[in-house]
């Protein structure tokens, strides 16, 4: 006697997806492009240095803070030749500096999955209309260009911050992976985060376009709509 038992959805077109590489995409308030030590490294830790800089901003990091430029700039050219990571640097249109980074991490090609990761954003750009738009810009290039099935975020289970944004974007929340790695001499607990491709196109692009457009915005810049609350009417 045969016993059926469901195996999934069926997936009889797939092929193994490009390695996700950085690449230049323009948007309205930032560009994304691919990290360049020589460019962007004196942009980058004046970022993280300098006036309004985060004091946070290292903790949850796996490496830093950096008390010297030279430290600062080895620790960048660790990320440049690490050929598992496809580093996004984010430059400001106005200014035409960098102003943060983040990379596609953990890459598996052949299931189409891939993580961000390493984000590091100075001052100036966290919770700004900037930052969501350098997410949706790397995101978009990862579902629509590539044509990856998973985009993973993950983040050590006390930063809340991050956490908050995870959802903010529309990630789902997938537990906590209990001491599942060692930083900087602690342990760490992962929550793991989460979209797939059908949700980044039924809801959390749409969503995320009506969010960055500027008639969401008022003469001073404050968003109209939040974020979650167009995403909820969608769904």
């Amino acid at each position: 006697m045969t016993i059926d038992r469901p195996l999934g959805e069926p997936l009889p077109d797939w092929t193994p997806r490009p390695t996700a590489v950085a690449v230049r995409i323009e948007g309205r308030a930032v560009n994304v492009e691919p990290l360049d030590v020589v460019r962007h490294a004196a942009d980058l830790f004046e970022a993280a240095q300098g006036e309004g800089s985060d004091p946070w901003l290292y903790t949850y990091l796996g490496s830093g803070p950096f008390e010297t430029f030279d430290g600062f700039r080895g620790w960048l050219e660790g990320f440049a030749a690490d050929p598992g990571l496809g580093v996004f640097v984010v430059i400001d249109r106005a200014s035409g500096r960098a102003i943060g980074c983040a990379s596609m991490m953990r890459m598996d090609p052949a299931n189409g999955v891939v993580e961000i990761g390493n984000i590091f954003y100075g001052g100036g750009l966290q919770r700004t209309t900037g930052s969501t738009e350098a997410f949706f810009l790397i995101a978009d290039y990862v579902f629509r260009t590539l044509g990856y099935r998973r985009f993973e975020w993950k983040c050590n289970a006390l930063h809340e911050r991050s956490r908050r944004a995870a959802l903010r974007f529309g990630f789902t929340f997938e537990g906590i992976f209990r001491q599942h790695l060692i930083v900087k001499g602690r342990n760490r607990d992962t929550a793991w985060f989460a979209m797939l491709d059908h949700e980044w196109v039924s809801t959390i692009r749409p969503a995320l376009v009506a969010w960055l457009d500027p008639s969401n915005f008022d003469a001073d810049g404050n968003q109209l709509q939040r974020l979650e609350t167009i995403r909820g009417n969608l769904s």
